[in-house]
């Protein structure tokens, strides 16, 4: 298959100071990261897709490295994280698919207690279509202060003939989190989900 063809890239990051009640000590940061590639089964049908996976892996890896630096640079501070895929209406929902191994293994390479499967979304849009990429713990996808979830976006993306790639990742849990559940200081990290 032929490298991804870039056509823009953007990154958003949020500083969360509250919610309404107190601020805490440390604020919560979360980020995106966007890549508006071409589409190279658009407008057909394709039966063998899988190699494209392997072709996006570097651009999972540097996505995932951006993102970290975004929010500071130290991948120990990542506690939350999440990705998906808004593929144009030239192409099919199982294009935005081919996001699950390169995106998720290469956020979970980067950052060292992440044993728990990284949430994802996808859907068909046209430009400008917004998407709620789901986050959880990096560690335990049982902690409940973490599910969470950032929309993203970009106003001209993607095109007829492009999928928007996303990655997600944030610093802590939400805000005010307070509806019990798992604790992230009493994860035993053995299977990802506790």
């Amino acid at each position: 298959m032929p490298e991804p063809q870039i056509r823009k890239s953007a990154i958003l990051t949020e500083t969360i100071f509250h919610e309404g009640g107190p601020a805490p000590k440390t604020p919560l940061r979360r980020a995106s990261c966007m890549t508006v590639i071409a589409n190279p089964f658009a407008g057909r049908y394709v039966e063998d897709i899988q190699g494209f996976m392997e072709d996006l892996k570097p651009l999972g890896a540097q996505m995932a490295q951006d993102l970290i630096d975004a929010l500071g640079g130290d991948p120990a501070s990542i506690q939350g994280y999440g990705k998906g895929a808004i593929v144009g209406t030239n192409g099919e929902l199982e294009h935005g698919a081919l996001w699950h191994v390169p995106g998720g293994y290469a956020m979970r390479e980067k950052i060292a207690d992440s044993m728990a499967i990284v949430p994802s979304t996808k859907k068909l849009g046209a430009p400008g279509t917004r998407l709620d990429v789901p986050i959880t713990h990096t560690n335990a996808a049982y902690v409940r202060s973490h599910f969470d979830a950032m929309e993203v976006g970009l106003s001209d993306a993607p095109k007829a003939d492009e999928i928007l790639l996303v990655l997600v990742m944030t610093t802590g849990s939400r805000i005010h989190a307070r509806v019990g559940g798992l604790a992230a200081e009493d994860i035993k990290g053995e299977d990802g989900l506790r």
